[in-house]
């Protein structure tokens, strides 16, 4: 039930005396690990924090890429298309959580950017058309991956998008060679930016 829907119990709240509501805040936070997360970033951290932390989660890209080309063959199969697409949500996970906590654009688009173009570029033949249709879990995921990340694009600035251009352009271009064509296509996104 909302506090919303309260408003008797809200009105006793924001009457409690400081000391009160200091204390209810601070066991309220403690029981909320994003919350904390969250607070911990906008109160304490700085510009270099931010650097950090997107070091340390493009370090977790990089050990999920390295793990799974060690332990997924780049051959057109169902059940490798699905141990694939499994850990690109990991991946995915691990930017959302990072997202969530510090806010920050350019972060975002570079992590996801990064996770969708080394997909491609270690397990090309998972993305190939399967004549059973193995694959099209995978590639569906990965065209709404794509159309994700282009609406984060657009919303950059211009002099920001352009640090990012060729390496979309080139996501794009794979895309379109790729099984994904029909899916990109369904989803009427450009062949490049």
């Amino acid at each position: 039930m909302s506090l919303h829907q309260q408003p008797e119990l809200k009105k006793a709240i924001l009457g409690l005396p400081q000391q009160e509501k200091d204390k209810l805040l601070v066991r309220l936070i403690s029981k909320d690990r994003m919350l904390m997360k969250q607070l911990h970033f906008q109160l304490l951290e700085d510009e270099s924090d931010l650097e950090e932390r997107i070091e340390t989660v493009h370090r977790q890209l990089v050990r999920l890429v390295n793990q799974i080309t060690e332990h997924i063959p780049n051959e057109n199969q169902r059940g490798h298309a699905d141990e694939l697409m499994k850990a690109l949500k990991f991946g995915s996970g691990l930017v959302n959580e990072h997202v969530a906590i510090t806010k920050d654009k350019m972060s975002e688009l570079q992590l996801r950017l990064f996770l969708v173009s080394q997909s491609f570029t270690h397990f090309d033949r998972l993305f190939e058309p399967h004549l059973y249709g193995r694959n099209d879990r995978l590639l569906k995921y990965q065209a709404g991956r794509i159309k994700h990340i282009l609406g984060k694009y657009e919303k950059l600035h211009e002099d920001l998008q352009f640090e990012f251009r060729e390496e979309l352009n080139e996501t794009l271009a794979f895309a379109h060679r790729s099984g994904i064509k029909p899916y990109i296509e369904e989803l009427g996104l450009p062949k490049e930016v």
